[in-house]
């Protein structure tokens, strides 16, 4: 079954608007995973607009499920994940000015730079997934440097989605089918919703985890945190039911 991972940077953007410590980003991590998440996913940048580099700390300390920290590696950033030493460490390429994620590795041409970072936390026993576009050069290129998995970035297909479903989610089963061909691991991300979760899940062959943050904190303003990652986890089970003939 996809495992959903609660991407908790938006709890800590409200949190810096007013300052203070309101909500309380490591209650509720907690309730997440009471609620039902499967993960905890972070992704700290340089400015610490929203995640703090303190509040990674923190949450190390009570995270029960997946712990999953994203990002640039930076210096910072490496020192950072080699303290804490999460379950899953997510290598992104984000400009530092960067709104958000926009872009996968190419995995060719930094090949030098992104085998090396994979060493470096493979010492420590983190996981690593890289952030990759559906393109399977990429996905090639990704199993080269000798990284655990890949994570689909996944906007192009929300974007396609609501005119064209079945071209959308096409260049995503390709990368997938490579990614199970090469005997990576498979995550998704970014712009994933209620709306088209189900849709990806349903055709992406191997999918292993999702991290969801945007979407699913919005849904959470109407239907409650606690209903929404129930709404979210149901798109995700019964993908699985189906599949195993439950349904």
């Amino acid at each position: 079954m996809t495992r959903l991972s609660v991407n908790i940077n938006k709890i800590a953007t409200i949190r810096n608007a007013r300052g203070g410590n309101n909500p309380n980003l490591v209650q509720v991590a907690l309730d997440c995973e009471r609620f039902g998440a499967q993960g905890i996913t972070v992704h700290p940048r340089p400015d610490e607009r929203h995640i703090r580099y303190q509040d990674v700390l923190d949450l190390h300390e009570v995270v029960t499920t997946e712990f999953n920290i994203e990002g640039n590696p930076d210096e910072r950033f490496i020192e950072l994940v080699k303290r804490v030493k999460p379950a899953q460490v997510t290598l992104v390429p984000d400009a530092p000015d960067a709104i958000t994620s926009n872009a996968g590795w190419d995995t060719i041409r930094h090949a030098d730079h992104l085998r090396k970072l994979i060493d470096t936390f493979k010492e420590d026993g983190i996981r690593v997934s890289i952030f990759v576009d559906a393109d399977e050069r990429m996905v090639e290129g990704a199993k080269a440097v000798g990284t655990d998995r890949i994570e689909l970035y996944t906007e192009p297909y929300a974007t396609q989605y609501p005119t064209d479903r079945e071209a959308a989610v096409a260049p995503f089963v390709l990368a997938a089918r490579k990614a199970q061909e090469l005997g990576l691991g498979l995550n998704a991300g970014h712009d994933l919703s209620l709306d088209n979760l189900r849709y990806f899940a349903q055709h992406v062959p191997g999918l292993l985890e999702v991290s969801i943050g945007h979407a699913l904190i919005c849904d959470a303003l109407y239907f409650g945190l606690e209903n929404t990652i129930q709404l979210y986890r149901r798109e995700l089970s019964e993908i699985h039911y189906r599949t195993s003939g439950v349904l």
